[in-house]
């Protein structure tokens, strides 16, 4: 395999123009990923998780859209700073228990209400009104998720 250095950076307006930066008109899935740590047990269970313990969270989130005249079908930092209030800033760190709403604090439970606060986030922000919220997974270990998807939640 060859390396080579360019020689020249590319200029917007001499080397590429305005109507090249969208290659595509086609739908693509972006995604972005956060951790968590957070404590909580289960209710009605009979097994070690009975018991208080804590997980680090990986969620996963991805959304669906076309992209705009510069290619782009989000700004991550946009998806960064919704996700970060309205989840990571409110689960980190905390009893699970007393920081969700009334449920029994399973990955199947979070995970649905996990992907109804960043749905009313993204329809809140109205910033991207071509993309969609098409997945939320929540890993609660290395091995083991539970996920929502668009369709499932019955979102237009």
């Amino acid at each position: 395999m060859t390396y080579h250095i360019p020689r020249k950076v590319q200029i917007f307006g001499q080397d590429i123009q305005q109507d090249q930066l969208r290659y595509h008109d086609r739908p693509v899935l972006v995604s972005k990923e956060f951790t968590f740590d957070s404590a909580h047990h289960l209710h009605a269970y009979e097994g070690k998780c009975k018991n208080l313990h804590g997980h680090t969270y990986r969620l996963q989130v991805i959304l669906l859209g076309k992209t705009d005249e510069r290619g782009l079908t989000l700004d991550f930092s946009d998806i960064k700073r919704i996700v970060k209030e309205r989840i990571i800033d409110r689960l980190d760190h905390q009893y699970l228990n007393e920081a969700l709403p009334p449920m029994n604090t399973t990955a199947e439970n979070m995970v649905v209400w996990i992907y109804e606060e960043l749905h009313r986030g993204l329809v809140e922000e109205g910033i991207y009104p071509g993309v969609k919220l098409e997945e939320v997974r929540l890993w609660e270990t290395p091995t083991s998720y539970a996920a929502v998807t668009r369709s499932l939640m019955g979102v237009e």
